[in-house]
């Protein structure tokens, strides 16, 4: 009868529902869809997980939730969780990417030509603020609405509509001018005096012709290895008299030549024959075969090998 009655007993234990295990708040949130679920904001929330709470913020924005609003979800929908202290929170985040100007740009100016806007001119958004778009989302649908233009002043303004996949259409006020541009090297980032400048710090901008100073540099790689003589803003057009030149290979150095392939470095020894900036192109007698080649300067002392000579300079003695 006792054994009986201890096969019952196990039976049942084996029968009852394991204790749910309790959840866990997930303090950072990150969603790519257009809703929030409990899943979302709950690690073991239960069968309930795939309950939708509400709409997702727009991409590129975020909102938080305190934990009073946690507790009353919690507690709405069967979860285990209670708050450990009133600090407690979720943040909720929607990755996003912003709008390009220059897709708006591009895609506004066919239609202020139609009105008669000169060819030769190109669009200046004037306080452009881009909007967000999802992550993933393939490229924006763009029209404009209410497009008005001022031959005269080469201004224009409209209503601008995007319509992207997993975002409801957007509209948002526009205006600018037409202006004849000039593309100029600007520092990406901002630069602290002394810095010497590598090819992350900076790019080409299109800027409007009028007002420009004259001596600005339209080519990137003229200013690589190049140091700022003075603290420079983010999106600043470089003149000239903004750098010093860095000589950073000087003639008659010895160098090593560096090939990189795939899982190998080849490296020879060889001699600088002229002066080089950082990134520059400079003959260097390779050493080991008594060629000259053209090399770009990697470093002190450093550079990649890029192809033979076209004319073969008098070597110096090795």
């Amino acid at each position: 009868m006792r054994r009986c009655r201890h096969a019952l007993l196990a039976l049942v234990l084996l029968a009852a529902p394991a204790a749910a295990e309790p959840a866990v708040l997930r303090t950072q949130v990150i969603v790519t869809g257009t809703v929030v679920t409990l899943g979302d904001l709950f690690e073991h929330a239960g069968p309930r997980a795939a309950q939708v709470l509400g709409a997702a913020p727009l991409p590129g924005q975020r909102w938080m939730l305190e934990a009073p609003q946690l507790s009353l979800i919690a507690r709405d929908f069967g979860v285990a969780w209670q708050p450990l202290s009133p600090a407690e929170r979720a943040v909720v985040e929607r990755p996003g990417r912003a709008l390009r100007r220059e897709q708006v740009a591009d895609a506004l100016l066919p239609e202020l030509q139609a009105l008669g806007a000169r060819p030769e001119l190109e669009v200046e958004l004037t306080g452009f603020t881009p909007p967000f778009l999802p992550q993933e989302a393939p490229e924006p649908r763009l029209a404009f609405e209410g497009l008005a233009h001022d031959p005269a002043g080469h201004r224009f303004t409209a209503t601008m509509l995007v319509v992207a996949e997993g975002m409801p259409p957007f509209r948002q006020r526009i205006a600018g001018r037409l202006a004849a541009m000039r593309s100029v090297v600007v520092a990406a980032r901002a630069l602290k005096a002394d810095t010497v400048i590598g090819p992350a710090d900076v790019t080409l901008l299109r800027l409007p012709t009028e007002g420009l100073p004259p001596g600005l540099v339209e080519a990137p790689e003229a200013l690589v290895g190049a140091r700022v003589k003075r603290a420079v803003a983010a999106d600043r057009p470089l003149s000239a008299s903004d750098v010093a030149v860095v000589t950073t290979l000087r003639q008659g150095m010895p160098v090593m030549l560096q090939h990189e392939v795939p899982g190998l470095t080849i490296a020879a020894q060889g001699r600088a024959l002229e002066d080089g900036t950082l990134g520059a192109v400079v003959p260097v007698l390779n050493l080991a075969t008594g060629t000259v080649v053209m090399a770009q300067v990697l470093g002190p002392g450093r550079v990649r090998p890029l192809g033979p000579a076209l004319a073969q300079p008098n070597r110096p003695p090795r």
